[in-house]
């Protein structure tokens, strides 16, 4: 079974979100992956997903009431076959504590619409549209990492 975390800076917007997505869209194709997410930062550590993005989610048909914020820690790189991240902040923080062997990719690569390099920004100081950008970023890489994962 492949595992893929996904990797924001807090673990209450984006990564949270892409989880959610991802595991759904993963399960709806019968792929055996396991997905789980965390941030960068542990300052929101083991508090629920930011009440915007839930209530994204849940307006759209996601479940996301579990979720508890976590940082991601070093020895995951040993668990995980990919680690997604949101954004290139990220990406540089995730990269400087990985193995070199480790897979580590922006989650929106796997978004054959996204140009190259392309980012999930963070919705925290805006408003609702900057979630609902965010769930159909998620749900467009969600669903080329799934074509990938079923390709490959």
């Amino acid at each position: 079974m492949k595992r893929v975390c996904l990797v924001c800076m807090g673990n209450i917007c984006r990564s949270p979100m892409a989880e959610i997505v991802l595991r759904r869209t993963l399960a709806d194709r019968g792929l055996d992956v396991e997905v789980d997410s965390a941030g960068t930062g542990g300052w929101h550590a083991g508090e629920p997903m930011d009440e915007r993005a839930l209530a994204t989610l849940t307006e759209h048909g996601y479940d996301g009431s579990a979720h508890r914020a976590r940082r991601f820690e070093p020895e995951w790189f040993a668990e995980r076959d990919l680690i997604l991240v949101m954004d290139r902040e990220n990406l540089r923080a995730v990269r400087r504590i990985a193995p070199p062997d480790a897979d580590v990719r922006l989650f929106r690569s796997f978004d054959p619409a996204a140009p190259e390099g392309a980012e999930v920004p963070d919705p925290y100081y805006g408003g609702r549209q900057g979630f609902l950008d965010v769930l159909r970023m998620v749900e467009a890489a969600a669903e080329g990492l799934a074509k990938h994962l079923e390709d490959h």
